[in-house]
């Protein structure tokens, strides 16, 4: 039998009680002193079970900036907020909450969305790992695109207090209105609007010319691009295509029908991200309705959330079914397409490879941008919070918000700063030739 649910009031005090575990004013706690692990060496054992002939692109990419090293160091923070108090109010974590993992991309009904973009990290964890990692991002992304302490320190505060400020709302609001909460400011946003125009000027079309050629025959096949693209044939293809069928039955019917209109033409294997390279990332193109009808079905390797190590009773048989759920979990509306299979002892999300996706310049964060992306980010941290969570409980903790907003703001920057120093030790093992990098295009 279902645990019956309590009224609103008692779980807003749940969540005041919360406050006796992790104090608000706490939060502003990093401990430097008390981590018992080389950063390094934590970032090199996030590598186990990837590729090794890849991680050297991986590294190259961590190498470029503080921010890019945060982008591609999950683990290390996961390790670090592992150390210190949290409230133990679990949402379904994005994971890898940072400024470029938010994007535009269509719809299933073919409009343009503002969201959360990756879920190779998601888990059910306190919420408030969620919201540090976004905030130490701000700062670091902050930083790179040129602002002063000031402007990192507003945009942070701007991210946190509409956070909150919509975490009360969606508190007060009826359950499935607050669940199917869609945002309808973020062409205000300078960077959001770029994305979105990004997505706009994107068509079908240019992804398939970007990735295929026409043979001799007339036949569609995946061009050669390497060092970041290229075709995948024999065994290896014959494996992808047979996981398939495994596929096929995470689908719900309606979808189900829908794929099996397509079949597939070839396969290929992509280099994406930064914290994704080493990952196994295939791309099969399919054809619907003859030629001019394509289909670009991403199977993408899954590994366990870098999290999962500090979490107790938290397991899940299949990652690449964790990282489906958790994605519709979080988003009201997600890929039509999206499940999950299995082939060579490796798990694997699939999903269309959008051809409509609008991504995050760090350039347009200049001004007034990284606050204006900040404040969508909290209102699109707090939705998912609320779906996933107990908005009424984190409203309890939150309390007014002022306390929590002053002390996750210096948690912010005090991370950030932390980043500096791990990234400083990074770049120099790559000096010393402990750690190998290859610089690649693309």
């Amino acid at each position: 039998m279902a645990e019956k649910a309590q009224s609103r009031n008692s779980r807003i005090e749940a969540g005041i009680k919360r406050r006796e575990k992790a104090s608000r004013a706490g939060h502003k706690e990093l401990k430097p002193g008390q981590r018992k692990f080389d950063p390094v060496e934590v970032v090199l054992a996030s590598g186990t079970g990837r590729l090794a002939r890849l991680l050297p692109i991986k590294y190259a990419r961590m190498a470029a900036s503080p921010y890019a090293f945060f982008r591609g160091a999950v683990g290390l923070m996961a390790a670090d907020l592992a150390r210190l108090p949290h409230s133990g109010i679990d949402v379904q974590l994005c994971g890898d909450a940072h400024v470029q993992n938010l994007g535009s991309y269509a719809a299933p009904d073919g409009r343009l969305l503002f969201d959360f973009n990756d879920f190779d990290e998601t888990i059910c964890g306190p919420w408030e790992w969620d919201v540090k990692r976004m905030a130490a991002s701000i700062v670091l992304a902050g930083r790179e695109a040129g602002h002063k302490a000031a402007g990192c320190e507003a945009a942070t505060e701007a991210f946190l207090e509409r956070y909150i400020e919509f975490i009360d709302d969606f508190s007060r609001q009826p359950v499935l209105i607050a669940a199917r909460h869609q945002i309808h400011r973020e062409r205000k946003a300078s960077a959001v609007s770029a994305a979105l125009r990004q997505s706009e000027r994107a068509a079908p079309a240019d992804v398939l010319a970007k990735f295929t050629e026409e043979t001799a025959r007339g036949e569609r096949r995946f061009r050669a691009n390497r060092p970041v693209f290229w075709r995948v044939r024999g065994e290896e293809a014959r494996q992808v295509l047979a996981s398939l069928d495994v596929y096929r039955q995470s689908l719900r019917p309606d979808s189900l029908h829908l794929f099996g209109l397509f079949r597939p033409l070839d396969v290929g294997f992509k280099i994406v991200g930064t914290g994704s390279v080493g990952m196994r990332d295939y791309i099969v193109l399919m054809e619907g309705n003859g030629p001019g009808d394509y289909l670009f079905l991403q199977i993408k390797q899954e590994m366990p959330s870098a999290w999962a190590p500090y979490l107790r009773g938290v397991a899940y048989p299949q990652e690449g079914r964790r990282a489906a759920e958790g994605q519709r979990a979080i988003q009201p509306l997600s890929d039509v397409l999206l499940g999950w299979t299995a082939f060579g002892g490796h798990e694997y999300l699939v999903r269309q490879m959008n051809d409509h996706k609008g991504g995050i310049d760090i350039g347009k964060l200049r001004g007034s941008g990284l606050e204006s992306l900040a404040e969508v980010a909290g209102e699109l941290m707090a939705r998912g919070h609320a779906r996933s969570g107990d908005a009424c409980m984190i409203r309890g903790y939150c309390g007014s918000g002022t306390k929590l907003v002053k002390a996750l703001r210096q948690f912010a920057a005090h991370y950030a700063d932390q980043t500096e120093a791990d990234y400083k030790a990074f770049t120099g093992a790559v000096k010393r030739g402990k750690i190998k990098t290859a610089e690649i295009d693309g």
